[in-house]
């Protein structure tokens, strides 16, 4: 009885190592990750994973734009400059910090994006051989994400990368900014659309649809009237003065332009919850962009230099702006983050609601072991199932096709890498960028913001004409 004990541990024992095994090298990976939630739906642990190797890149990255950082890491790491002498990256490791390392540190992350961008596309089945190096592999791929951060540094001709890659990287940004702002517009008329029908079934929809309507317009003006009192001077701050104007009046005019009767005509759901919506958006990028502004310093008549137009939050918010700006870097990479997620859990919604039915539970197997037919083989999946609680367990939402494009994801992660690189050197004035000076004004920063708010404009107003520019044309939203 002891030796049968024995040999039945010693194959849990074996099982488990081949877990780990596949969890390494197989498919199984990421959903033996989720082993300890009861479940978990394995496309979604998949994008949680490549946000996680996201991160990881980008934490090194902002480490890299600390001067303060790298100093203490030489002061109390023993050996550190026998380290970097030993690489060969300078005494105190000088050509592993500032923009150009993080310009290449993102090259390759952009590069190992692309790769899978590119390897996934037009993948429409969860249990092709591409698929599962997509879903799986994840040891190989932090294997291959290090070494293509690590290659990029060996780049020659470093000077004409530098300018050539800077003007990628706006190029990718903007690409990523309007992604972002086609998500809101998008949100704020399905938002709308879904409130506005549930009237016809409770007529309290009414009142939700008036309160947050009423919060919106709030938000927007007070915030706009507090910028006028803190960002404006009775005889200075022109600029500032007129910034607000117009903006004040975009929001007034998409507020008419909603609910005028040509427009209702076309659209019935059109209301004023959307733009107050977008309202809110456009203070919101008015303040980030006033904030983004270069200090003005005038001479008062004592002869001192005093600042003007910002507000005076006192001594103690400048004691702690090293804790504000690693706040601000950690609010700007969730930021980030879910605005990955959201640009391909929309279409996951749809695919499911759809096309799907309910998913299956099943046990994850490595990648290749499966019939035909795309079941796992009985010998080894049967096995599992009867000992389910040994094992994770994990959704396969995907069994019948994918429900969000793989190549699509990694291209939006690729046009985060980019944007991520030019947030971090602060734009086109990146010599002296450093991530203490996270929240110092920059003019590239302020008119990046500017243009963001603008295209966010042009983009609903867009989406309020085309039906009356396009009659002939079916336009959902």
């Amino acid at each position: 009885m002891s030796g049968w004990d024995a040999s039945t541990q010693w194959l849990v024992r074996a099982r488990h190592h081949r877990k780990q095994l596949a969890c390494c090298c197989g498919s199984a990976g990421c959903a033996l990750c989720c082993g300890c939630c009861p479940k978990f739906r394995q496309s979604r642990s998949t994008r949680f994973m490549y946000l996680f190797y996201f991160t990881l890149v980008i934490i090194p990255c902002c480490v890299m734009m600390s001067p303060s950082v790298m100093k203490q890491m030489t002061e109390h790491i023993p050996f550190f400059e026998d380290f970097c002498k030993g690489i060969k990256a300078g005494d105190t490791c000088e050509n592993l910090v500032g923009y150009s390392a993080v310009y290449r540190v993102c090259f390759g992350m952009a590069c190992f994006f692309f790769v899978f961008c590119v390897l996934t596309f037009k993948v429409n089945n969860s249990k092709s051989c591409r698929a599962s190096i997509h879903n799986g592999f994840w040891f190989f791929k932090l294997l291959l994400l290090g070494a293509m951060c690590s290659g990029a540094f060996f780049i020659p001709d470093q000077e004409t990368f530098l300018n050539v890659w800077r003007y990628v990287g706006a190029v990718g940004s903007f690409f990523f900014i309007c992604i972002q702002l086609l998500l809101i517009v998008e949100f704020a008329h399905k938002w709308n659309k879904n409130w506005t029908a549930g009237t016809v079934r409770n007529k309290l929809w009414y009142a939700s649809l008036s309160l947050a309507t009423l919060i919106m317009y709030s938000i927007a003006v007070g915030g706009l009237a507090l910028m006028a009192v803190f960002y404006t001077q009775w005889d200075d701050c022109m600029d500032n003065k007129i910034l607000l104007g117009v903006h004040g009046g975009l929001c007034v005019l998409i507020s008419l332009a909603a609910i005028s009767p040509c427009v209702q005509n076309r659209q019935p759901h059109s209301g004023l919850l959307q733009p107050g919506l977008i309202s809110c958006y456009v203070t919101y990028l008015t303040f980030s962009a006033l904030t983004s502004k270069p200090e003005k310093v005038v001479k008062d008549e004592h002869g001192k230099n005093v600042t003007i137009c910002v507000p005076d939050f006192g001594q103690d918010f400048r004691r702690d702006e090293s804790m504000v700006t690693w706040l601000g870097t950690l609010l700007l990479v969730v930021c980030i983050s879910y605005s990955c997620l959201t640009s391909t859990t929309r279409s996951s919604s749809d695919a499911l609601q759809r096309r799907y039915g309910a998913p299956e539970l099943e046990v994850s197997a490595p990648c290749g072991f499966t019939t035909a037919l795309g079941h796992p083989l009985p010998s080894a999946d049967t096995e599992e199932q009867q000992n389910v609680k040994e094992g994770p367990r994990v959704i396969y939402d995907e069994k019948k096709g994918t429900v969000y494009s793989y190549s699509y994801f990694h291209f939006v992660l690729l046009l985060a890498s980019l944007y991520v690189m030019m947030t971090l050197t602060s734009w086109f004035h990146y010599e002296n960028a450093t991530i203490e000076t996270f929240f110092v004004g920059s003019w590239s920063i302020f008119w990046v913001k500017m243009a963001s708010c603008w295209m966010c404009v042009l983009l609903y107003l867009w989406t309020l004409v085309a039906p009356l520019c396009c009659p002939s044309r079916q336009f959902s939203v």
